[in-house]
């Protein structure tokens, strides 16, 4: 590229630095005209200021870069293309454009300013959800924490009258009611088709209901009917037909016996979900989110949408998951294989199943479950095939990320993740295995959580990433030693604070959403209190932790949803942080954040209310204007109190 042409001298020559008075002169001009934006410098006094402004600075009142960063900053520059230029402190650094390489190479002469009060931080990941998914949560019935049966039948009663009031056909044969969200556990007892089917208002309806880990559904009598006597054997490998106290529930892979029936909805519809995932996923910080098995159709409807949708705002990674589940798909996860350049779809990786989950007696474990001898969980794909398929996608050119709850199905994920390395790396020069590994592929184990210690080890050996969620230890903190028994719990279970520690890794951190909520500021406060964030109690309804020997301190924890995500998806440098030639994503906060952490000795992590959630340069959440339209919209026009 050209030399940008000499400029002639002017204010911007001479002055190459502002200084903090000045800056501070600039702000009470700006208190005193309230507009969004301005220019330090008039226009009379910059040299061609007929020019296009070609980037903008913003400055807060404090900026953190990065997890655990000393760097001191409270203003930063954003290029058109929506990556950071420059970031740096007012009192110090330069704020003037003759220094921005940027615009120089570009020509530009102006740059606007803006001044905003609030705290920085990077824009926060989640490392493990599911997007399509969650957009269908938000539009079915949530039954989070109904604790009874008739609280279920309630909820479900309430959403179909408020769907009918909207003109919808919702609980018929082409448009089954959804929800998501019972736990047997919580309910007191297993469910059945005959439970729904007693309530007048539901007999007949065509009804589908996700267990909390959404390994499990449950569905009505109607739904039923349409299964054909064959279709429902004694026994399915890797799942369950659960028959006590009745028909009506269908575990991991007999799920596929009623989701093969089951009328889906159509390409507007999942970007109906997708919209309204994408808002609420910003309200709470949300930048991005590695969307943990999507299948190839349902990635074409993501590619067409983050090219052409203005509401396509948040950063995804996707992981392919095959229509077929635990097969190799190659030419259909080729055609939509992608990268975007701005970084707002990318779609390099693949999603494997071991096992089922832990609240449905599910993972696949080494010895008997302590609270029914009876069975070790169940496999949903056999060790052997396991490696095949990650062997194959590996070879494929494929990240390979695989489910994996209990501590066989882990064992087995790491047997496979090992094989694939070793066809896959040249150690010809010296490089072992993990060199290779945090290299070129980072395979990943989703969830890993319940570890035999000698896999543990394997895990370090090898550099496989783990990707947990901290939500899941203190949601099933209140059953887990019962499932697993004391030792396999204090030595295998949930493990955090150790694999950063004694293993030397740097784990992904998430929620699973929709099965946990998606609020990452919840996240953080379960890794580093382990306890219940929604009632800030532990196991046993006191106020300690559940096995705090294993909670990670609060940077390392914010790490884990910014810097850790990145390194699980080829990013560090681009996201997670606030630095130069990063994407310009960030949040904004009322306070500083460890001070927001610690208010309520430590409970204030968990109440944290985000302020502004930026991507790309781009402002996509604001608290504030929120507020502004509810009282416009509520007749209440005027100055607002008490914010």
């Amino acid at each position: 590229m050209a030399p940008p042409a000499p400029r002639s001298p002017g204010v911007l020559y001479w002055a190459p630095r502002l200084s903090l008075g000045a800056l501070a002169i600039a702000f009470l001009i700006h208190l005193n005209h309230p507009a969004s934006s301005f220019s330090l410098f008039s226009p009379n006094t910059i040299p061609n200021s007929d020019s296009a402004i070609t980037a903008k600075t913003y400055c807060y009142t404090s900026v953190l870069t990065s997890a655990g960063s000393s760097r001191e900053a409270d203003c930063f520059s954003i290029s058109p293309d929506g990556r950071f230029t420059k970031v740096f402190h007012s009192a110090e650094d330069v704020l003037i454009v003759g220094d921005n390489d940027y615009v120089n190479e570009v020509g530009g002469d102006n740059m606007v300013v803006e001044m905003k009060a609030g705290h920085v931080i990077p824009g926060i990941w989640d490392g493990h959800g599911h997007l399509i998914q969650y957009g269908e949560f938000l539009h079915s019935v949530d039954l989070f924490g109904a604790s009874s049966v008739e609280m279920v039948r309630g909820r479900i009663r309430g959403y179909l009258k408020e769907r009918k009031r909207e003109g919808s056909d919702v609980g018929s044969k082409e448009n089954w009611a959804r929800g998501v969200g019972w736990d047997q556990m919580v309910l007191g007892e297993m469910p059945s088709a005959a439970m729904l089917d007693s309530d007048p208002a539901l007999k007949g309806k065509y009804i589908m209901l996700d267990r909390v880990d959404v390994h499990c559904t449950w569905v009505s009598q109607a739904i039923l009917d349409l299964i054909p006597a064959e279709s429902l054997p004694e026994e399915v490998p890797g799942g369950e037909i659960i028959r006590e106290p009745g028909m009506g529930v269908f575990c991991d892979n007999a799920m596929d016996i009623v989701t093969s029936l089951w009328p889906k909805p159509d390409a507007e519809r999942k970007k109906t979900f997708l919209k309204s995932a994408m808002k609420e996923l910003h309200k709470v910080g949300l930048v991005g989110m590695n969307d943990a098995g999507v299948t190839p159709a349902d990635l074409k409807v993501f590619d067409e949408a983050s090219r052409i949708e203005d509401w396509w705002t948040l950063r995804v990674y996707a992981m392919v998951e095959c229509g077929e589940r635990n097969v190799f798909c190659p030419l259909e996860a080729d055609s939509v294989r992608t990268q975007h350049e701005d970084g707002m779809l990318t779609i390099r990786s693949v999603k494997l199943f071991a096992d089922g989950a832990l609240g449905s007696w599910g993972s696949a474990m080494i010895d008997p479950y302590s609270d029914k001898p009876s069975t070790r969980g169940s496999l949903l794909v056999n060790g052997s095939t396991l490696e095949s398929l990650a062997r194959s996608w590996s070879n494929a050119g494929y990240q390979v990320n695989i489910h994996a709850i209990g501590d066989l199905a882990n064992r087995y994920a790491i047997d496979a993740l090992e094989a694939a390395l070793k066809d896959a790396c040249d150690l010809s020069d010296g490089k072992t295995l993990k060199d290779c590994q945090q290299t070129s592929h980072r395979f990943r184990i989703e969830h890993s959580q319940i570890i035999h210690p000698t896999d543990q080890a394997r895990i370090r050996d090898l550099g496989i990433i783990p990707s947990i969620q901290p939500t899941h230890a203190t949601s099933d903190m209140a059953y887990a030693e019962s499932r697993l028994g004391s030792e396999r719990t204090a030595t295998e279970a949930y493990r955090m604070r150790s694999l950063v520690h004694e293993l030397g890794v740097q784990p992904v951190l998430g929620s699973d959403f929709p099965v946990e909520p998606p609020n990452p500021f919840e996240g953080m406060y379960a890794a580093v209190t382990r306890k219940n964030p929604h009632t800030g109690k532990g196991a046993d309804g006191g106020d300690k932790g559940w096995y705090t020997d294993e909670a990670l301190s609060l940077e390392e924890a914010l790490a884990g949803f910014t810097k850790g995500v990145a390194g699980g998806m080829f990013t560090e440098g681009k996201t997670g942080v606030i630095e130069e030639g990063a994407f310009a994503d960030w949040v904004v906060l009322d306070e500083p954040f460890e001070v927001l952490a610690a208010r309520d000795n430590g409970e204030g992590l968990r109440k944290i209310k985000v302020r502004e959630t930026w991507v790309g340069g781009r402002k996509v959440y604001d608290r504030e204007e929120k507020v502004e339209k509810k009282m416009v919209n509520n007749g209440e026009e005027g100055v607002r109190e008490g914010l």
